[in-house]
């Protein structure tokens, strides 16, 4: 019973993890809420509308790591017209997840880089869209809220993707050598995250 859990738990958590953000966060500002956002948009109605679109988004990510641990991720439930009963191939889940993952680490680690260096002086981060923002605070919500949001779903993501992979015989041969590629990209799509915003920075 303990191994089946340590196999299911990061997509439970995860789905968890996203719903959490989607409703409290990404759902709260769409209707209006003001925690989180220090200052006047200049367009209050398309950021509550990108809200609400991102919050569908993000919990239909959630929704989709269960697929790594529920059955109907590795076959078709039986009641879906034609397809039902059909093996699903891996892939169709690992490699959307594994993007999701890469991107949301990447975002996550970048975020918080850069945010600490507009702190401590080193670059200005331009934002727009606010006709009035306390820029420090908002990088503060981003450090201790936002941006560990997306590592710890990073993190799940791919942990999730790691066990589903590991259950599936044919990627065994090359799971480990592919799983410090992967890792080695995350490290490479952070460093250009962070140097593409450095750069914006420079340009002003």
């Amino acid at each position: 019973m303990s191994k089946i859990n340590l196999k299911v738990w990061p997509g439970y958590a995860g789905c968890l993890w996203a719903i959490m953000y989607a409703v409290f966060v990404r759902f709260y500002q769409a209707a209006g809420g003001s925690i989180g956002l220090p200052g006047r948009l200049a367009n209050p109605e398309g950021f509550q509308m990108v809200s609400y679109i991102a919050g569908v988004v993000v919990m239909l990510a959630g929704f989709f790591l269960l697929g790594l641990v529920k059955p109907w991720g590795k076959t078709v439930p039986a009641w879906i017209p034609w397809i039902g009963g059909k093996n699903v191939h891996p892939l169709l889940l690992l490699i959307p997840t594994l993007i999701g993952c890469a991107f949301a680490i990447a975002h996550g680690v970048s975020g918080i880089i850069t945010k600490i260096l507009h702190l401590v002086g080193i670059i200005t981060i331009q934002i727009p869209g606010w006709i009035e923002l306390d820029v420090r605070e908002l990088a503060l919500w981003d450090i201790l809220v936002y941006e560990p949001w997306f590592i710890v779903m990073g993190i799940l993501a791919g942990l999730a993707a790691w066990n589903y992979a590991n259950d599936t015989k044919i990627l065994h041969p090359i799971l480990r050598q592919s799983a410090i590629l992967y890792v080695c990209l995350i490290i490479l799509l952070t460093a250009l995250f962070v140097s593409a915003i450095i750069f914006d920075f420079l340009k002003f």
